[in-house]
């Protein structure tokens, strides 16, 4: 039949639906005119009657038939000129399979009360070349910034999902404290649980393991660490910091005392920044990604005479 196309499964959609590739790839195709293809056997996968609901392996092939002109043509977004363009100045490393963000402090990565402005929502500005938009795999906090990795398909959202379950994936953060700790290093272990607005210790929370590494300090008052967490629970960082009584400047949740101290010569903003992810591991090669420190941040340090070298 003249139109008819054998459309080759690519390896990102292996393990996908049959009708949510057709979803996918024919979003004009109504759920009606689908069932009635197949019915009729119009469509097939790799010569065969298949139902919706078959699962695709790469390199299976696809029988199209002809669907007047219904072939998906590229998404539009009703995000205005100024996020889209706000949205991808953020992006510091893109490849086929994954797009790297560095996010301000601020910016909530998905929307909930009193939230209408949101990374989760401005996603499709993203869609570069691909015919979808890319999908979170993880979060950090509101007030965090730094790095927030984004998958560009199914297959690496279903590795990096799974990678940020298991912990397999060393990320390194960066925290300005007061008062400094008392250790240059150590690991904090200390099971966390939530209660209320706050994760605190209590002997029944999730075991919860923080490695911590004084990057520079200005005596007892301040100190830039590298803070890696071994697990991933919330608010895990800021709990286990304010635990060692090193606090991180800027927290309006967790710090010493019944008032949260200010600083004239510092920014009014939590200062803790997702530094670096090691991706390695999934792309069995060396693969390191940095952001930069926010300005604001930078010039924070140079105030109070820590030293930083990137």
């Amino acid at each position: 039949m003249s139109g008819v196309e054998i459309i080759k499964v690519k390896p990102e959609d292996g393990g996908m639906r049959l009708n949510r590739w057709f979803l996918k790839y024919y979003p004009s195709l109504t759920l009606g005119n689908f069932q009635k293809l197949l019915r009729t056997k119009q469509i097939k996968v790799d010569g065969k009657r298949a139902e919706s609901s078959l699962k695709l392996s790469a390199g299976q092939e696809i029988r199209v038939p002809p669907l007047q002109n219904q072939k998906a043509e590229p998404l539009h977004t009703d995000i205005s000129v100024k996020d889209t363009l706000f949205i991808q100045s953020l992006v510091i490393y893109k490849d086929d399979n994954i797009l790297v963000l560095n996010k301000p402090s601020g910016l909530a990565v998905q929307g909930g009360t009193n939230t209408s402005r949101h990374i989760d929502g401005m996603l499709e500005a993203l869609i570069y070349e691909k015919n979808e938009k890319p999908k979170l795999v993880h979060r950090i906090d509101k007030d965090t910034s730094g790095i927030l990795v984004l998958a560009r398909n199914r297959q690496w959202a279903e590795k990096l999902t799974t990678a940020f379950r298991n912990h397999t994936l060393q990320k390194t953060y960066l925290a300005l404290t007061a008062p400094a700790p008392k250790p240059e290093r150590g690991d904090i272990k200390a099971p966390l649980e939530k209660v209320g607005e706050k994760v605190i210790i209590t002997d029944n929370g999730k075991p919860a393991h923080t490695h911590f590494e004084v990057l520079d300090r200005i005596g007892n008052k301040f100190a830039l660490l590298a803070v890696s967490p071994l697990t991933g629970r919330t608010h895990q960082i800021r709990s286990h910091l304010l635990h060692i009584k090193s606090p991180i400047v800027g927290d309006n949740r967790y710090f010493l005392g019944n008032k949260r101290e200010k600083y004239e010569v510092l920014t009014d903003k939590l200062h803790l920044h997702a530094y670096k992810i090691d991706l390695s591991s999934l792309y069995n090669k060396k693969c390191l990604i940095k952001a930069p420190l926010p300005e604001w941040f930078c010039q924070d340090l140079v105030n109070i005479g820590l030293d930083f070298k990137g």
